[in-house]
């Protein structure tokens, strides 16, 4: 019979992770500790601070996907080393994100027999920027070639999200954004043609405005344009910013033209990491024909084992976003793309029911396919008798872990303040319920307990889409 020693086996026993020495003491927060730590021990600290971020599936604040399925995670897991811009090294991740343009193309009707070109990003407003850039540089070669004057470019747009504000500073654009009125929270073609002039480098149109979730009137605005380059021979080029709609309307609302439909739509970017059911980190930008973009913002990169086409503002990057976007295109099809966006205009529909039901609100956009994106939005009713404001609203929905932002309009509509709500994959009917039942508690909650002080929008934890 073999004999042990206690000693032994205790020498061989490795310390229960809050049992260990690296678990009694507070870990450098600032700087590099200077020796090795057991892994485990690390990993677990680690994963209790990240317990302190929100429950990302209650933030109905973000336009980002916030549920990935297990095949997601795998494909993820398996691209994490390689390296997307090194079509060389791996030409066929470099062959998905050509397949991926290509179907785009297709789904937003770029024109038979074209030469629709494009490429991935890192998010939707990598994209918008490589579209602002390609229209800068369009219009900066057309006055060039005229003779004429290129030192005060402008562009016009609605009310922006803050990477278009990002671009005009970055490369010195007079941004002419169209104000908003309590009445009008979007451009209109009418409110677009005074901000026109033979400096315009393009006007960039929405599909699903940050501040509302409705989509900008694409057609319209181009049909003011073409009249507009009727009366004047000013042509003006658009790019679509098609952030969230670009992946919606197609399969919800396939009777709106706001894409290559339209011949005055140069480019269109959008996020696949958004609607396009992508995980974190993917965006795409595409131009009707490869004219589009000028050939001296084409880098040809040789160092990485061939030659390659670049456009991009960043370079290495894992190439697992762009493979589960792939993914998700062979897996659902149209008919699963449909159906999930469907299903979310369906959770909205029923909230912005319940929320009309309580009497205190104004709904500003319902969530209609055929107006918006799936979101909710709304404001105090004028003549509500009311203790709260929606700062204080927001903040006590928050105390339970939902995250409904409340803020200001821009400028011109300041003293519009509204709450929104993004309806994505992973949130259902059921959840929506579990929510309208948090509103109950939370209207009760203000009818028995005093405010000692009403909060502001200096208060409020919610992210700021102006920029300001």
């Amino acid at each position: 019979m073999a004999l042990y020693q206690a000693k032994e086996i205790k020498d061989n026993m490795e310390d229960s992770i809050f049992g260990s020495i690296d678990s009694e003491f507070i870990l450098p927060k600032y700087r590099m500790p200077e020796g090795e730590s057991e892994p485990s021990v690390i990993l677990e600290v680690v994963k209790d601070e990240l317990f302190l971020d929100g429950n990302a599936r209650q933030n109905l604040a973000t336009f980002c996907q916030t549920y990935e399925s297990k095949e997601i995670r795998e494909l993820m897991n398996l691209s994490i080393s390689k390296n997307m811009i090194d079509k060389d090294e791996y030409p066929q991740s470099a062959e998905i994100e050509r397949r991926c343009v290509a179907m785009l193309g297709n789904l937003w009707n770029s024109p038979e027999g074209g030469n629709c070109s494009g490429t991935s990003t890192v998010g939707s407003s990598e994209a918008c920027m490589l579209g602002g850039m390609a229209m800068y540089y369009r219009w900066k070669e057309k006055r060039e070639k005229e003779g004429k004057d290129t030192s005060k470019p402008n562009m016009v747009t609605g009310p922006v999200q803050v990477c278009w504000e990002k671009f005009a500073r970055y490369w010195d654009i007079e941004l002419r954004q169209v104000p908003m009125e309590p009445d009008r929270l979007y451009m209109t073609p009418e409110s677009m043609l005074p901000y026109i002039d033979e400096n315009t480098i393009g006007v960039v149109t929405t599909l699903g405005l940050t501040f509302t979730g409705k989509y900008e009137p694409v057609e319209e605005i181009c049909k003011a344009l073409d009249q507009l380059e009727k009366d004047t021979g000013l042509s003006i080029d658009v790019h679509v910013d098609g952030a969230s709609g670009a992946f919606l309307a197609p399969f919800c609302a396939p009777e709106i033209k706001w894409d290559f439909r339209l011949p005055r739509v140069k480019s269109i970017s959008t996020s696949g990491h958004k609607f396009g059911l992508a995980p974190l980190g993917v965006g795409w930008v595409l131009w009707r024909d490869h004219s589009q973009l000028p050939e001296k913002l084409i880098f040809h990169v040789n160092y990485l084992g061939g030659d390659m086409t670049v456009f991009q503002l960043n370079f290495s990057r894992p190439a697992g976003q762009v493979i589960s976007q792939y993914y998700q295109f062979l897996r659902l099809g149209m008919d699963g793309y449909r159906k999930i966006h469907g299903n979310c205009y369906k959770t909205a529909a029923y909230l912005a029911e319940e929320i009309n039901k309580f009497g205190l609100f104004d709904i500003v956009f319902d969530g209609n396919p055929h107006d918006g994106i799936p979101a909710i939005t709304w404001q105090l009713k004028k003549d509500a008798n009311v203790k709260f404001n929606l700062y204080d609203f927001a903040d006590k929905l928050r105390s339970r872990g939902w995250l409904v932002p409340a803020y200001s309009m821009p400028a011109n509509a300041e003293s519009v303040v509204v709450q929104r709500i993004l309806v994505r994959q992973g949130f259902g009917m059921d959840m929506a319920s579990l929510l309208i039942d948090e509103f109950k508690r939370t209207l009760d909650f203000f009818n028995t307990h005093e405010i000692g002080a009403n909060m502001t929008a200096q208060d409020s934890a919610g992210f700021n889409h102006c920029g300001k």
